[in-house]
């Protein structure tokens, strides 16, 4: 990016203001002038200390109107489950053969479901997919014997998150040719479903600082009040 091009598009935005977030989207939204469909993230900088086990933190949330990208889902599970995985739309599905293929170092997927019952087998791909952070798990879904929900669920624009060492969350929370009223609904969503994952160990302020930003956009401050999911 040119410096002339990051001057322009930081013009108009006080970095020491935090912004209510319909006008830090319409911001953003104003900013993100790539020649493809940016990505909006969210960034939040979370009290805890991910080193200690009781203040992990790690969910999912169902953005309301979707995540706006095709996510690519393998399904491990045999008989009637393998069955019901292809039939909602998983890309891969498999038990000892898709091992094989993983295990081979070969992906093609961004999300992995599987039923309790292969996880032994699973298990032993933990140095591919650990890494990767697609190992399944119950805390997210995705270990589960609903595989037909969990399939349409990461299709629909379900978002896992896992909080960083420096105790920040980040995701993918919708594309810049979203409209801002479903932006923010999204955003509202994931910072409730960050909330309410809050670990036993958290003390203090739990939620720090929140930013919203384009792919190649500057970030911009929201004020954390105006993120209140409604009751």
């Amino acid at each position: 990016m040119s410096g002339k091009r990051t001057e322009a598009i930081k013009k108009g935005i006080d970095p020491s203001k935090a912004y209510p977030i319909a006008e830090a989207i319409k911001l953003v939204k104003e900013r993100a002038k790539a020649k493809f469909d940016e990505t909006i993230e969210i960034a939040m900088n979370l009290g805890v200390d991910p080193k200690h086990a009781d203040q992990m933190v790690r969910g999912v949330c169902n953005l309301p109107n979707g995540s706006g990208r095709t996510v690519r889902v393998g399904v491990f599970a045999r008989g009637a489950k393998a069955e019901e995985a292809k039939a909602a739309g998983a890309d891969v599905v498999g038990a000892e053969d898709l091992f094989e293929i993983v295990n081979g170092g070969k992906i093609d997927f961004d999300r992995c479901i599987a039923t309790p019952d292969m996880m032994p087998l699973v298990g032993r791909l933990g140095k591919v997919l650990g890494p990767r952070g697609m190992m399944p798990n119950p805390k997210v879904g995705t270990v589960t014997m609903d595989v037909a929900n969990a399939v349409k669920a990461s299709k629909g624009g379900s978002v896992e998150f896992r909080v960083e060492k420096a105790g920040i969350v980040q995701a993918g929370v919708g594309k810049a040719s979203f409209g801002e009223e479903q932006l923010v609904q999204n955003i509202i969503a994931f910072v409730d479903a960050v909330n309410k994952a809050k670990p036993a160990g958290a003390k203090g302020t739990y939620i720090n600082r929140v930013s919203v930003s384009s792919t190649m956009g500057p970030g911009v401050k929201v004020d954390t009040s105006t993120l209140a999911a409604p009751k």
